[in-house]
This record gives structure tokens, C-alpha cells and sequence, in this order.
């Protein structure tokens, strides 16, 4: 069985509930669901239909007249396997649920009475039966304001309104408050309190982070009430995101670990993060709120790298917690292809290096040296793609060709050691190999090594990155961003939103970096492009096709301090040796 939410429209009563009567007799219940939600999980099996429900009618019937007076979300419900058996189930959530203390706030007091013996969400739902969802909208309830957990509890606001109220900043919070309290305002409740909260339209003049003399644009002034509004909010983002990553810069060089800029709009989860002082790594995080205020919660980790960090100081030796990589297994295959493309082209002008390389390979190898080409294995169809446009390999494909022509092999098959690109195998004479090899000139057979040595050079291997060093390879001679579909590839494979700001500021200078430091991953990528395609003028290098991102020079760098990229590392632990 598994538990999932489910759209109430998706759900339907079934004829096999055991309940005949007294299905549809819900005044009880009511109350309970409209102030608490549904506790206890329907039990539902799929149908053609979507799913039927095994038990809990009632609760459904409930829901179905809830759903009349506002929006339901959807329904935590235990989907049953086959084998399993209703009964013993609903027995079981009955029994679990019967210990969950019955107010929304004495849950959440239980909760985090729990949270801070150090038990996870998900194990506090699987003690009580109940969803993680559950769990979390109570212990949510931490970031109310006392005034109103306090009409809360004497029925004066009601519980969808106090839902909503665990998404506000303290500052909306008091500022509803206010409006509640108030005999000639209205206090916006239900939907229209949700857009008051997260519409962002109106952007008070106290939320900047900055002069306000900065702002050449209008401001709005309410008639009836004390706060003033920017009426560009464009220009308003702008200058507020360069505040944003100063902060960010002044907390840097004060010693904290990270500053971690949650997406606009995203909610802080308090109740996923441990208080870690400085010393200790804490980090910064940054809300960023629709209507443009900036809340920083000082010294926290997420609840891993906490206990990651209390296991580490158990020990004799303290363990550096392990980062999040700024780039993805795909970015990495997609780096490591087009460097390893690069390098090998040029080792091709190279036989005396590639001579060497072949001596140090037959050396450090078996006494059966198997001559096998690299693959070039790509994860997906469009790194493979973006590696067939790549200049280096069609420079890679003649001089196979060329050797072949060196060899004397036809296209027929019968005696072709490369019938298709990447096949070396030994299936051909020796000898026939060998007396073609005596009547050659050492420059040619020097040329033919040099060819396999550059086609048996490992992708993603530190050998690329000793090599690249090596011949000093420019990467601008094989790969230009600018071009399709190495842009869009590129692009689409960077996930990281701190080292895509980075890139951009690489690119576009500080100042567009830091204007658009709280905008979207996406967003982001699109002003690079635009640099890239010249659709946006001063790039850094951009519009003549000559710039390359820091994971194309040799050594690669990174545009975060985080560490984990395989191709810094490998190269790290070989450079001593060249250097």
C-alpha cells in the first residue's frame, strides 16, 4: 500500500462499502474536517474511473460539502494493493489516529515537541498514520504571530484562515492583524487573503533594502493609510537585487559558511532546518517574499547536514560536510565528451607525446594490451547530438580516414579493424598488419600510433586534464557556445541556480549578475543566451563567439566554492606530478 493525495473528483463511493446505511449522515463530522482536515486517511483501490473508496465514506461525503463553500485540496488516501487487507488497515489508522491529540495546536505542540527530540516529518507521520502533509501544515503553525494563535483558539478566525497565515511573513501578520482588529478595515480572509499575501502587485516602500533615492520611478501614495508604493516594480527588482547580493557578499566575507537564496515567493520551513551557529557552518537563508521583502534567518543547516555534522563530532576526526556539486551527471557527460573531443584532436599533432603515452600505457597495463577505442557514451540523445556538430570530432573522422587509406583497408568490411567509428578490435591478420607497417615511413607510422593512442584516451579521465594542460588546448579552436545546439544543450543541462548567476556575471559583468540575483534559473539562462546571440550587447567576449564558460578551460574551474566536480578533483590529485 502507499499513501498518496488525491483530487476529490478523482475519488468515488463503491457498492462493496460495508457502511449501508448512514453513508451520507455527516453533521458530525463537519465540523471537525472544517477545522482540522481529514485526520485519518481514506482507504481507496484504483477503478477504471480513478478510485473507489474501500472506507471512509463519510469523510468523503463530508468533503463533497465542504467543497461547496471553498476550494478542497486533495485528499490524503491509502491506495490498497491486492493483497492487502482493508480491515487490518483502517483497524491500525484507527488505533494510530486515536492518539493524535485533537486541536490544531496542541497537534503542532506535539509535533514539535518531537521535532526537537530530533524525529524526522516523515517519522512522526508514520507513528501517528497519518501524511507528511499533515505534519508539516501543523508544525507550520510555528510561524504564527501569538495574537493570532490566540483568536484562533477562541474561534474568533478560522482555520483556513490561520492556514493561510502560516505563509505570511511576521510583517503581513501584523499588518493583518491590524486590519482584523480594525472597526473601519476589512482583514481579507479566504481567497482574497491569499492574493493580498502572494499577489505582489503592491510593493511597499518599506520593503526596500535600499535608498529609496535610487529609485528613479514614480511612487504611489495611499490616501487613507501611511504606506507608500513603487509603482515600477521592474525597476524596483532591479535595484533590490543588487541590495540582495550585497548582503549576500557582506555575510560571505563575515565568515558564514553560505548564503542560500530560496526562489521568490518560496516558503521558509522552519521546522526542516536545525540552528547551527557560525562556527559551527551555519548558514544563511534568504526568503524573498512576492511583495518584495527580504527576511534572512541566520544559522541554519537542513536536518542532514546536521546530523551529518553531530556524527562528525563523535568522531576522532571532524568530516566536511559533503556540498550539493553545481553540476548535474549530464552536465558533467556533456563536459567531459566535448574536453575529451578537444584533447584528442589535438594530441593528433602530437606523435612524440602520444608516443610516450603509449610506452606509460603498455607499461602500467597487462601483457595483454587490448586496444579498445573510448565509446563516447552519451546520457542522452541530445549530448549526443551537440557532440556530432563539435568541430574537433569531423577533424577526428578525417584522420581516421586517413589512416585507413594509410592501412589499405576498403569499405567492404572483410579486413577493417574501424568498420564504424569507435570499433578498434582484434579480429585482423597480424601479420598482413605488420608487413603493411614495414613498408611505411616512421613518420607515418608515427602518425597511425598517434591516431590510436588519441582514440584509446579515456572521456572524463584525469589523463584529459593532464593533456589539455599539456598542449595548452583552447577550447574556442573546437567549441563555441554561441553555436546550435551546443547553446541550447548547454543551457538546458545547467540546473544550479548560484553558478548560473555566476556564469552571467562572467559573462554580462557584476551588475547584471547582482540585478537579477533572485530571478528564476530560467530567466537567467535567457539573458546569457540573449549575450551569446547578440540580442544583448556589452557580453564579455559574447557576440564575436569567442567566449567559454570556466568548465572549458584547462584546468577547469568552477563558478562555486563547493567543490565535487570530478574533473577539478581528478585533475587536483594528478597536477603535483606536472607542475
Amino acid at each position: 500500500m502507499k499513501l498518496q493525495h488525491i483530487k476529490i473528483d478523482d475519488l468515488k463511493t463503491t457498492a462493496i462499502n460495508v457502511r449501508k446505511k448512514g453513508g451520507k449522515d455527516i453533521a458530525d463530522l463537519l465540523p471537525s474536517i472544517r477545522s482540522l482536515g481529514i485526520l485519518q486517511p481514506l482507504l481507496v483501490r484504483p477503478n477504471c474511473e480513478g478510485y473507489e473508496i474501500v472506507a471512509g465514506q463519510r469523510r468523503y461525503h463530508a468533503l463533497v460539502k465542504l467543497s461547496e463553500e471553498s476550494e478542497i485540496e486533495p485528499v490524503p488516501c491509502i491506495i490498497m494493493d491486492e493483497q492487502d487487507n482493508a480491515k487490518a488497515i483502517e483497524a491500525s489508522l484507527a488505533e494510530n489516529v486515536a492518539r493524535l491529540p485533537m486541536d490544531e495546536i496542541d497537534q503542532y505542540k506535539a509535533f514539535s515537541a518531537l521535532v526537537k527530540e530530533g524525529k524526522s516529518v516523515d517519522e512522526i507521520a508514520s507513528q501517528f498514520g497519518i501524511t507528511e502533509r499533515l505534519v508539516e501544515q501543523r508544525l507550520a503553525i510555528a510561524n504564527l504571530i501569538n495574537p493570532v494563535l490566540t483568536a484562533y483558539r477562541k474561534d474568533e478566525i478560522g482555520a483556513g484562515t490561520i492556514r493561510s497565515l502560516t505563509l505570511a511573513t511576521k510583517r503581513q501578520q501584523n499588518e493583518w492583524w491590524k486590519l482584523f482588529k480594525s472597526e473601519d478595515e476589512y482583514a481579507p480572509q479566504g481567497h482574497a487573503l491569499k492574493e493580498w499575501l502572494f499577489g505582489g502587485a503592491n510593493i511597499p516602500v518599506s520593503n526596500a533594502m535600499f535608498d529609496v533615492e535610487d529609485y528613479k520611478g514614480a511612487i504611489v501614495s495611499d490616501l487613507f493609510g501611511d504606506e507608500r508604493y513603487f509603482a515600477d516594480t521592474v525597476k524596483f527588482w532591479s535595484i533590490q537585487n543588487q541590495a540582495i547580493a550585497e548582503a549576500k557578499e557582506r555575510y560571505l566575507a563575515n565568515g558564514w559558511s553560505d548564503v542560500i537564496l530560496l526562489d521568490v515567493g518560496d516558503y521558509w520551513s522552519s521546522w526542516e532546518y536545525c540552528k547551527t551557529a557560525k562556527k559551527d557552518g551555519g548558514k544563511v537563508y534568504v526568503r524573498i517574499a512576492n511583495d518584495g521583502e527580504v527576511t534572512f534567518h541566520e544559522g541554519y543547516l537542513t536536518e542532514k547536514e546536521a546530523k551529518r555534522l553531530e556524527k562528525a563530532s563523535n568522531g576522532t576526526e571532524p568530516e566536511k560536510p559533503v556540498e550539493r556539486c553545481e553540476l548535474t551527471k549530464s552536465m558533467q557527460n556533456y563536459l567531459d565528451l566535448h574536453r575529451h573531443s578537444a584533447v584528442r584532436t589535438e594530441l593528433l599533432a602530437h606523435g612524440d607525446i602520444a608516443l610516450r603515452l603509449a610506452v606509460a600505457q603498455i607499461i602500467a597495463g597487462s601483457s595483454l594490451w587490448d586496444i579498445k577505442a573510448d565509446q563516447q557514451k552519451a546520457n542522452t540523445d541530445a549530448i549526443a547530438e551537440s557532440l556530432a556538430t563539435n568541430k574537433a570530432e569531423d577533424r577526428f573522422t578525417e584522420e581516421r580516414q586517413a589512416v585507413r587509406d594509410l592501412l589499405g583497408w576498403s569499405d567492404d568490411g572483410a579486413d577493417t579493424i574501424v568498420p564504424a567509428k569507435n570499433d578498434w578490435q582484434r579480429q585482423n591478420d597480424l601479420y598482413k598488419i605488420f608487413a603493411k607497417l614495414i613498408e611505411l615511413d616512421d613518420v607515418n607510422v608515427t602518425r597511425i600510433l598517434t591516431f590510436v593512442v588519441a582514440e584509446t584516451l579515456p572521456a572524463g579521465s584525469a589523463m584529459v586534464e593532464v593533456l589539455g594542460n599539456l598542449l595548452n588546448v583552447d577550447m574556442a579552436d573546437h567549441w563555441q557556445v554561441n553555436e546550435t545546439p551546443t547553446q541550447s544543450v548547454f543551457l538546458d543541462l545547467h540546473r544550479d541556480k548560484e553558478a548560473i548567476n555566476a556564469m552571467l556575471k562572467h559573462i554580462g559583468g557584476k551588475h547584471v549578475a547582482d540585478g537579477n540575483i533572485s530571478a528564476t534559473a530560467k530567466v537567467q539562462k535567457k539573458i546569457i543566451a540573449d549575450f551569446l546571440d547578440g540580442t544583448r550587447k556589452g557580453g564579455k567576449k559574447a557576440n564575436n563567439g569567442n567566449w567559454q564558460p570556466r568548465y572549458m578551460d584547462f584546468p577547469m574551474r568552477a563558478y562555486t566554492k563547493r567543490g565535487g566536480i570530478a574533473t577539478i578533483e581528478s585533475w587536483k590529485a594528478v597536477k603535483k606530478h606536472y607542475i
